[in-house]
């Protein structure tokens, strides 16, 4: 059984999934839209759900509030750590869904920018935005990883994208597949010293119900899916309404996966 959260990008990464594991003769049913990570984690103990599209961070951080594990390996060996019996993480998927600080490519052009570090010097004359609690949250921690203090920080919340190309912030806080990355060509910059805290895309099972085939078939899928593949199908599901199922099937086809 394949489940998912009820959020258009985990239906999508359960299509892939469920698509993936059929392609290899694995008997699959599918349950998709459930809920939440808490009544997820629960039905995938039970048996009620084996695969989960999970995120690696964010499980890490229900299980363990005060972990501090940024960086994708330590995240992982510490999920290790901390799964119940019957549960595993397979293979992560270098795609993630993460904050970012996202720039124009004007932007990235016109300062020669990269990563975040390539703000340093340049922060200053530079106005950033994000959800009203992203300077509370991220001020201090900009100041003490990268030594960078920004000239101004508006509170621009879901406009955040749109700021940016409107010129109205010149830095914003965008998650790393919103498909309005593609659309209105903007960049995230890498982010080297791991402030945000990885968040790969990670199936999480219940190892009773999944043999070496299918452990195999998911671990093909995050071989090959990274953060531009994966926004740019978000931006077909999003943005042009397409159908998940069908944007999968194209994917998997186009992976030789499906």
């Amino acid at each position: 059984m394949v489940g998912s959260a009820n959020f258009p990008e985990n239906v999508l990464l359960a299509s892939i999934y469920s698509q993936a594991l059929q392609a290899k003769g694995v008997k699959v049913e599918e349950k998709f839209n459930i809920g939440s990570r808490e009544v997820l984690y629960g039905q995938l103990q039970s048996g009620a759900l084996t695969v989960l599209p999970e995120y690696n961070g964010a499980l890490l951080g229900y299980l363990d509030a005060k972990s501090t594990a940024t960086g994708k390996d330590a995240v992982n060996a510490e999920l290790k750590a901390k799964l119940p019996a019957g549960l595993a993480v397979l293979d992560s998927a270098a795609a993630e869904d993460k904050d970012s600080l996202t720039v124009t490519q004007e932007t990235a052009d016109k300062l020669g920018v990269k990563s975040i570090a390539d703000l340093a010097g340049k922060a200053q004359d530079l106005v950033v935005g994000g959800p009203p609690e992203f300077k509370s949250r991220r001020e201090q921690q900009f100041k003490d990883v990268y030594g960078l203090t920004f000239k101004e920080w508006k509170p621009t919340g879901d406009t955040t994208a749109n700021a940016l190309k409107d010129g109205g912030i010149q830095v914003g806080n965008v998650f790393t597949t919103d498909p309005k990355i593609v659309q209105l060509k903007l960049v995230s910059l890498d982010d080297p010293k791991n402030l945000f805290s990885s968040q790969n895309v990670t199936p999480l099972v219940n190892t009773a119900g999944l043999d070496a085939t299918g452990t195999a078939a998911l671990n093909a899928v995050s071989a090959k899916l990274d953060t531009a593949g994966l926004t740019a199908l978000m931006k077909r599901v999003a943005v042009d309404k397409e159908d998940p199922s069908a944007v999968a099937k194209s994917w998997l086809k186009s992976a030789n996966l499906g």
